[in-house]
């Protein structure tokens, strides 16, 4: 899975209809929206559609020197035990789920300890405009969090 951090906004889906928000998705509804990198060339970041249908769907690709190096599909949905599951399909890699273990306001932590790296994903939101994601877990036997 790619590291990424602090994102900034960069714009916002235009012509997506207006969602309905109810239920567990609803307090992530704030990670709608294009968000860019800065630690990649232009292009890099995540595009989250809004809460729709039960589900929020994104993408995120990281571009060096030009080139998508890296992608990645997201889902956010709510399991058959209402917990909210965060599933993410990096780049040549299996789909993977954490489950949410903490929702707060512009907050969300998903967690998988049975994953290789990481076993914790984490997105917050800084300011109006800013967001950040921050990955952790245990590598080769060594803590790490990017």
């Amino acid at each position: 899975m790619r590291q990424l951090s602090v994102l900034l906004a960069a714009g916002l889906c235009v012509g997506c209809a207006s969602p309905l928000r109810a239920g567990p998705l609803e307090p992530l509804a704030w990670i709608a929206g294009c968000w860019s990198n800065p630690q990649g060339d232009a292009g890099s970041g995540e595009y989250w559609q809004p809460l729709a249908g039960g589900t929020m769907l994104g993408v995120g690709r990281l571009i060096r020197d030009g080139r998508t190096v890296e992608h990645e599909f997201l889902r956010l949905h709510v399991d058959g035990h209402n917990q909210v599951i965060y599933t993410a399909t990096p780049s040549q890699q299996k789909e993977t789920a954490f489950v949410a273990t903490r929702i707060a306001d512009g907050s969300a932590t998903f967690e998988n300890p049975a994953h290789d790296f990481p076993q914790s994903i984490t997105y917050s939101l800084t300011n109006d405009s800013g967001m950040s994601v921050r990955i952790e877990g245990t590598r080769n036997g060594d803590a790490q969090r990017k």
